[in-house]
């Protein structure tokens, strides 16, 4: 039988070289597309959605706690301390005692006055009664001795000279009774002695008063400036008082600011050595001018209920809400160009593209903005300023700013700088 052979087909070794350069060059141009395709791709641009929020307007501002006023405490006299009663952070009440003088001389003054006093009274005075009721008793034995004589002068018994005596006897008698009576007025009760001793004891008892330096008005004490032994002068500071009353925040706020304060406004507080705790405070005065040298207008809020911790001079910040609005239709801040009052412009993404689009503007947040035409629920806004009008973007949406800087929290606690 005839044999069969089969045949072997082969790619020449010279063509091999081909396939692969063709395979590189498509992967080549493979790769040169996607980049060409990537860099033409629109910019990624930050956006937000338009949508209704709860509002809320607010001035932010730190300052510190100050009292009603500041009480210096001094010294009417000159002396040595002998005693020191309170320290710093004490409460003390109007007309407690804060500290002693040495006050041997001018004790020892109120000593004698007492004693002449009671001299007078226990003395003086009785020694006095007596002499004037004996001075009675003689001038009543004197006018018995002068009605007698009389009377045998008359019937012819007795000589004139007798009746002269008597007669002069009497005279004497009054003018003793009268002497006696004016030295026992001189001491008797309410009298001038004794209104004299009386004041010269109440002045000494002012004297040696003096020795001790009372609180002339119920607060806290916040500084001593004086320990036993030293030696004090009238005038010289001794304790400085914090007088109890309302606790205020005083706060400094930017001039720009100032348009929508009003008393009684509402404001959330924070003490920078607190920062988890919050505390409620109200408007309760707006200085007349501005401070020209800082542009800062004086604001101060009642703190109605402030927590033991709230010390003097504390760091606090305020957030005083002045306006609210619900379910405003809102966008960020940050979306807004060319605000001018209660105008601005927005970029909207429409069709691929960033267009712009006039906005007038409501309620402004610290964060949000009120919009009151121009823009409607749904819609695409820009954010940031590298856009411009008509160019070709891709939007990567954000959240819209948390509540924390333009709504209240549930539990109406606001952040502050630095919480």
């Amino acid at each position: 039988m005839p044999t069969v052979s089969s045949a072997h087909t082969s790619v020449p070794p010279s063509s091999r070289p081909v396939w692969r350069r063709l395979l590189w060059i498509v992967l080549a141009l493979a790769v040169l597309g996607a980049v060409l395709w990537w860099r033409s791709r629109p910019p990624l641009v930050p956006g937000y959605t338009v949508a209704a929020h709860d509002l809320v307007q607010n001035v932010v501002a730190t300052g510190y706690v100050i009292t009603p006023s500041r009480v210096q405490v001094a010294s009417e006299i000159t002396g040595t301390v002998v005693k020191r009663l309170v320290d710093r952070g004490a409460h003390v009440k109007a007309g407690q005692v804060l500290l002693e003088l040495r006050a041997d001389q001018t004790s020892a003054q109120l000593d004698q006055a007492k004693a002449a006093l009671n001299q007078l009274i226990e003395q003086s005075r009785p020694q006095a009664a007596a002499a004037l009721a004996q001075a009675k008793t003689q001038l009543e034995q004197a006018e018995r001795d002068l009605k007698r004589a009389q009377g045998v002068f008359e019937a012819g018994g007795g000589s004139a000279q007798q009746l002269e005596q008597a007669q002069t006897a009497l005279r004497n008698a009054r003018q003793q009774r009268d002497s006696a009576q004016a030295a026992y007025a001189a001491v008797a009760p309410g009298g001038a002695q004794q209104r004299a001793l009386e004041a010269a004891v109440k002045a000494a008892s002012a004297v040696n008063a003096r020795n001790l330096v009372r609180a002339g008005v119920s607060g806290v004490v916040l500084a001593r400036n004086v320990e036993v032994g030293d030696t004090v002068t009238p005038g010289q500071s001794l304790f400085t008082l914090a007088m109890d009353g309302q606790t205020e925040i005083l706060l400094p706020v930017n001039e720009q600011s100032i348009g929508n304060l009003q008393i009684g406004q509402q404001a959330r507080c924070v003490a920078d050595a607190y920062p988890d705790r919050s505390f409620a405070a109200q408007v309760s005065f707006l200085a007349p001018q501005v401070d020209r040298t800082t542009g800062t207008l004086e604001v101060r809020l009642r703190v109605p209920d402030p927590p033991a911790w709230l010390k003097q001079d504390m760091t606090v910040s305020a957030d005083i809400v002045t306006a609210r609005r619900q379910h405003a239709l809102v966008v960020p801040n940050d979306a807004l160009r060319n605000a001018d009052g209660n105008q601005a412009t927005v970029l909207v993404a429409r069709d691929g593209r960033a267009q712009s689009q006039q906005v007038t503007l409501g309620l402004r947040g610290l964060t949000l903005s009120q919009v009151l035409s121009g823009l409607h629920s749904g819609q695409t806004v820009l954010s940031g300023s590298g856009t411009t009008p008509g160019e070709r973007v891709r939007v990567q949406l954000l959240p819209l700013p948390t509540a924390a800087a333009s709504a209240a929290s549930p539990s109406n606690d606001l952040p502050m700088p630095g919480r």
